[in-house]
């Protein structure tokens, strides 16, 4: 069962993930907190202090304001969630520039994971996404190429960016696969590792190489097998959270 505190914590997580809550922004005073979410003010205060130390907030004497850079990532679930309750996985202000979108023979564990024969092909989707001057995120993802005959977005090299209140072109694949051919993620598995930056991954993060990157993969699945694969690296500074519960 999720505390109080741990539900409001996430709230405003998730408002500062999405792009709702913006940089400098300041959030109502403890009173109104406690008031608006029916929780003592020692609840909030102890929310609070979980997003300061996630670098989601700083707090001053003149109350507390989302930070200037939140150093706080998006983890594949979080875009994923994001995804299906905005119709976008990109945050608000957040852009994507695709690489590249073509119909391609995998490497061989992708082709495994996917459960096709060596030669067949697949959808690769390469893009960055970034804020600003800021680049946060270079992905990979493939796809059967299946969907591509309902979906030819899958193809496509659309930039995408989402303003409030608008999802953005392109950035909303997974939505028009359940749309069209009724396939919605039930089920996935996240892996993430420290490593360094390879000079492809360097340059399209604006990175040195050799630093230190988070690097990770996810799995999407429904009950007919493998949706989307991805992989995917964000630069040294982001910090990605998540919650669970132990039975």
């Amino acid at each position: 069962m999720q505390h109080p505190y741990e539900r409001i914590a996430e709230h405003y997580r998730q408002q500062i993930r999405d792009g709702d809550l913006t940089p400098s922004q300041r959030l109502p005073n403890v009173k109104d907190l406690a008031e608006e979410h029916g929780v003592s003010s020692t609840t909030v205060r102890h929310a609070l202090s979980w997003l300061q130390v996630e670098g989601y907030i700083v707090t001053t004497q003149r109350g507390s304001f989302v930070a200037d850079n939140p150093n706080a990532g998006a983890s594949a679930r979080d875009r994923l969630l994001r995804t299906y309750r905005t119709g976008s996985f990109l945050a608000v202000g957040e852009t994507k520039r695709v690489t590249a979108a073509e119909l391609i023979v995998p490497p061989l564990y992708v082709a495994e994971l996917f459960d096709v024969d060596p030669g067949e092909r697949l959808v690769r989707r390469e893009y960055v996404t970034g804020r600003g001057h800021q680049r946060t995120m270079l992905a990979v993802d493939w796809y059967p190429a299946d969907l591509a005959a309902a979906v030819p977005d899958l193809l496509g090299t659309e930039p995408g960016q989402r303003t409030a209140g608008h999802p953005g072109r392109g950035n909303d694949l997974l939505m028009q696969i359940e749309k069209k051919l009724g396939r919605r993620v039930t089920s996935g598995r996240d892996a993430m590792h420290g490593r360094e930056a390879d000079a492809r991954e360097a340059a399209h993060l604006g990175v040195r190489v050799g630093e230190p990157i988070l690097a990770g993969a996810h799995e999407w699945s429904d009950e007919q097998g493998l949706i989307e694969y991805g992989e995917w690296c964000l630069p040294y500074r982001f910090t990605i959270g998540y919650e669970y519960t132990v039975e």
